[in-house]
């Protein structure tokens, strides 16, 4: 599969935005494509454009050939130099001092292109460093934080302690509706072993009162 770097159209009626896409030669242009790296306003004074420089620079290392604008795009923007200095195997320091000795010199004749904003690859950073900053933080207040198994032990002891205590005032404590019952119990075995006791003195009387009215009637 031969893939090219070309404008892909967008945008309303007589107001064109074009997509910087890596595609398949064979699709249409304005069809399928591999992925968007970028976006050109040629309606803008001076024309603006927004790319990712790191996939631009991976698609060109891997042999995708540029159409004619998207390569005088690169060509101004100092992209095509690098991926030149980077394929013969130029010291880091050595290109980054070579391309913006030419972005100078095309800033000189009025040739530069203006970027719409910061290169797509350099919002990509930041965003992936503001993702590990948020993930440090978030894990620095999971570390202060009290783990829940922690929290559910102290709730289980605290439980616990409870129940302890309560058990011995539990037991300590008799029952009202049981004293009250004992009470009654003894109270009714007082009061019979009072009845019991009054019935031999009353039939003693009786016997008694008995034998009086005998002798009196002889």
């Amino acid at each position: 599969m031969s893939v090219k770097l070309r404008l892909r159209r967008l945008g309303r009626k007589k107001i064109p935005v074009f997509s910087i896409v890596a595609t398949d030669s064979r699709n249409a242009r304005d069809g399928r494509y591999i992925e968007d790296i970028g976006r050109y306003y040629p309606l803008r004074d001076p024309a603006e454009v927004q790319i990712d420089e790191e996939r631009a620079l991976y698609w060109l290392d891997n042999g995708a050939q540029p159409s004619d604008t998207v390569r005088s795009i690169l060509y101004r923007r100092g992209l095509l130099l690098q991926n030149h200095l980077i394929q013969k195997d130029t010291s880091p320091d050595e290109i980054e001092e070579k391309v913006t000795e030419f972005r100078e010199r095309m800033a000189q004749k009025g040739e530069d292109i203006k970027m719409a904003v910061r290169p797509t690859g350099e919002d990509a950073l930041e965003k992936e460093r503001e993702r590990a900053e948020n993930l440090d933080e978030e894990a620095k207040l999971r570390a202060q934080a009290t783990p829940l198994s922690v929290v559910q032990e102290e709730e289980e002891g605290a439980d616990t302690a409870e129940a302890e205590a309560g058990q011995p005032d539990e037991a300590g404590q008799p029952d009202e509706a049981a004293t009250a019952e004992e009470d009654a119990d003894d109270e009714e075995a007082t009061a019979d072993e009072a009845d019991a006791e009054a019935e031999p003195d009353a039939e003693a009387s009786e016997e008694e009162d008995a034998d009086d009215t005998e002798e009196k009637n002889e």
